[in-house]
């Protein structure tokens, strides 16, 4: 039995390896989102803060731009800036930290010089993991941040309506690429208002997953419009944010 238990744990470790692989070479420049928002344009309704996966073009990538169009058809005559998180998006994980500061920085003008602008995070894969530190209550051992940049303050919580993650990556799976990373775990603050999203057989999230296809498959498999309507709701029904400070 130990036996066979250590050939399937090593079967997974060489199929993560050519996951990792594969991924670098089939999530190559795919999307680049349709829509920035512009630091000084009007105010508006809604801004969605996303973060690309590996590999991925600058923007918001093919998942985070299915996310984008699903989540703006739901919203009527509501306007909806979009701001694709800047970050390497490489294999080398340590530098996502350059999303968290760049993410967080993001949130934190918005709800400063846009008050009443509602703001959606959200991320796909190394991105989902971006979005989710960007809401830690405190640094976490194994991440290293630049100079100044800590946890946004508690008055910024309110303004942000919604996060949506998808296929985040679990922590076997940050174990094989960074062994120092830190698990990905939402906020407190936060909690309520995150839908994290996983693919049956994604060997990035899904505990087991060997389909490699499915960590690909988000943009097409119906969850971004799961996404898409668990975030209207939570902007149907966010409070009126209050002034950052």
């Amino acid at each position: 039995m130990a036996t066979k238990t250590s050939h399937s744990r090593s079967h997974r470790v060489e199929y993560a390896a050519a996951t990792v692989l594969f991924l670098a070479a089939t999530m190559g420049p795919l999307a680049t989102a349709k829509a920035f928002a512009d630091p000084v344009a009007p105010c508006a309704d809604v801004e969605v803060v996303f973060a690309r996966g590996t590999f991925e073009a600058p923007g918001v990538g093919a998942t985070g731009q299915a996310f984008v169009d699903a989540f703006s058809s739901r919203l009527g005559t509501d306007s909806v800036d979009v701001y694709g998180v800047n970050y390497p998006a490489s294999l080398d994980f340590q530098a996502a930290t350059a999303g968290i500061a760049d993410a967080s920085n993001r949130i934190e003008t918005v709800a400063a010089t846009c008050p009443d602008t509602k703001i959606v995070l959200g991320g796909y894969s190394q991105g989902a993991a971006v979005a989710g530190y960007t809401t830690f209550d405190t640094v976490p051992a194994g991440l290293a941040l630049p100079d100044g940049i800590g946890p946004m303050p508690a008055s910024v919580s309110p303004h942000v309506a919604a996060v949506a993650l998808f296929g985040t990556p679990d922590n076997w799976f940050l174990n094989l690429v960074d062994h120092d990373a830190p698990p990905v775990t939402v906020g407190s603050q936060y909690t309520a208002k995150t839908v994290q999203l996983c693919a049956q057989g994604d060997p990035v999230c899904f505990p087991g997953g060997l389909d490699r296809s499915a960590h690909s498959s988000y943009k097409s498999n119906g969850m971004a419009e799961q996404a898409a309507d668990f975030v209207a709701n939570a902007i149907s029904g966010a409070p009126a944010p209050i002034s950052a400070t």
